[in-house]
């Protein structure tokens, strides 16, 4: 018996978790569907803005109902978006698998990057944070007396 759709359907339910999460599930639906089940790189791109639509509906729906969108915002980067998107859906579909799989790869290692120093920036403020919070009224208003 060929379990490989398991394989398929547990992928979805993991990109499914991230984008509901506001946090594109993409992100990882990609590198599963090229690293671990063999699919091409355009092939998984494609899949993956299949994917997004019903997921960013109903995540949006919920969003929305929970007052959490800004349509001030949101607008202009939906204008935006989309016409950048057309531009690089012709782009993306006249690319070799290739130079696809070493931009994703380029695009996921900046992601990283820029994750990692904002954690290390944050953990640095809060132990300065810190420092300050801790420093006794009392003290203070003797020294500055």
């Amino acid at each position: 018996m060929d379990l490989n759709w398991l394989w398929f359907i547990i992928a979805g339910i993991v990109s499914g978790v991230i984008a509901g999460m506001g946090m594109g599930g993409g992100t990882l639906l990609i590198p599963i569907l090229t690293i671990f089940l063999s699919v091409a790189q355009g092939s998984a791109q494609a899949i993956n803005l299949l994917a997004f639509l019903p997921c960013a509906i109903f995540s949006l729906i919920i969003h929305i109902k929970n007052k959490l969108v800004n349509f001030k915002i949101g607008i202009p980067i939906i204008i935006t978006g989309v016409l950048s998107s057309i531009g690089a859906s012709l782009l993306a579909v006249n690319t070799k698998n290739e130079v696809l799989q070493i931009l994703f790869g380029v695009f996921l290692l900046v992601v990283g990057i820029e994750q990692a120093v904002s954690v290390i920036v944050c953990l640095v403020k809060q132990k300065l944070n810190k420092k300050i919070k801790y420093v006794p009224q009392k003290v203070f208003k003797q020294k500055l007396k």
